[in-house]
């Protein structure tokens, strides 16, 4: 089983119990979108959410889209119905909300497990990606990311949402009161090997507050984040995306370097600044993660 994934910039929400939005998600660029049957979809429509979106994956999934789906949990354990009803070829995999740690990870990977055997899908082939909600599962974040279907982890710190309310922060614009969690979540998940998803701004106007946290999410480490509506998804990309000038700059220093070490020397001044192998290296991933946006 492999849990490496091309990187996502941008994860959209999309409520499971709107035609019109699954309609119109594709047009919103996102690199892949989070068809929701949890907290978007009210209770009385759960059902009928669940059906809808079970009958709208083939059609995303023709366009093009990279489908993930939200699933509800229940008193006890994650919604069985949900991920069988979802566990279609092509899908992803799910997001599970507020895990306690490890253990309710690997109960969810045994759901999957088993939806897969019904589907006649190979086993392995969906993922599981956790929101980071509860302050035990932040403590035991590397745990989680060690789990061999996950590719990714969230650590999401939405104003007045559930990690707050389990931390006990006050949230600012700023997010001083968060950085400490989201770097533990960074670290939790480079360790593993997987990628660090960051988010939610739900001032859904306020695309240059969007566009500052974005910008320091991505400065933590962050490699993409949760969108909740449309109009988000260009200010994401952008943050996620080295732009042009990066490119130029960090294919100047390798072009640099390879000219000093045809001279005989293992390092050059570039820029003003000592560059050697290491640093080489980070421009190589650089410009290799610029294009794999383009393919």
């Amino acid at each position: 089983m492999t849990t490496q994934m091309k990187p996502i910039r941008s994860f959209l929400f999309v409520p499971g119990n709107k035609e019109s939005m699954l309609d119109k998600a594709a047009n919103a660029r996102a690199d892949a979108l989070i068809l929701d049957l949890e907290d978007s979809v009210p209770p009385a429509e759960k059902l009928a959410a669940r059906a809808l979106v079970a009958r709208k994956i083939p059609e995303l999934i023709a366009q093009g889209q990279r489908i993930w789906v939200r699933i509800n949990r229940t008193a006890h354990i994650y919604d069985l119905d949900d991920i069988v009803a979802i566990a279609q070829p092509g899908v992803e995999g799910i997001f599970i909300s507020k895990p306690w740690g490890p253990e309710d990870v690997h109960m969810a990977a045994c759901m999957l497990a088993e939806a897969e055997t019904r589907a006649n899908l190979p086993l392995g082939s969906l993922r599981l990606i956790p929101l980071l909600e509860t302050a035990r599962s932040l403590q035991l974040a590397f745990e989680i990311a060690q789990h061999e279907r996950v590719p990714a982890i969230v650590g999401a710190t939405a104003k007045n949402a559930d990690v707050g309310r389990a931390l006990k922060y006050v949230w600012t614009a700023e997010g001083r009161e968060s950085e400490y969690m989201k770097s533990r979540v960074v670290m939790a998940a480079r360790a593993a090997g997987k990628q660090p998803i960051g988010g939610i701004w739900q001032q859904i106007k306020d695309l240059e507050g969007l566009a500052k946290a974005s910008a320091f999410d991505r400065q933590l480490g962050m490699s993409g984040e949760l969108a909740l509506h449309p109009m988000q998804v260009e200010t994401i990309n952008r943050a996620y995306t080295p732009t042009a000038e990066d490119i130029a700059y960090y294919q100047g220093m390798i072009d640099a370097l390879e000219e000093a070490q045809k001279q005989g020397r293992a390092s050059v001044m570039y820029d003003g600044e000592h560059i050697d192998i290491a640093h080489v290296k980070t421009a190589r991933e650089i410009i290799a993660l610029a294009q794999s946006f383009n393919r």
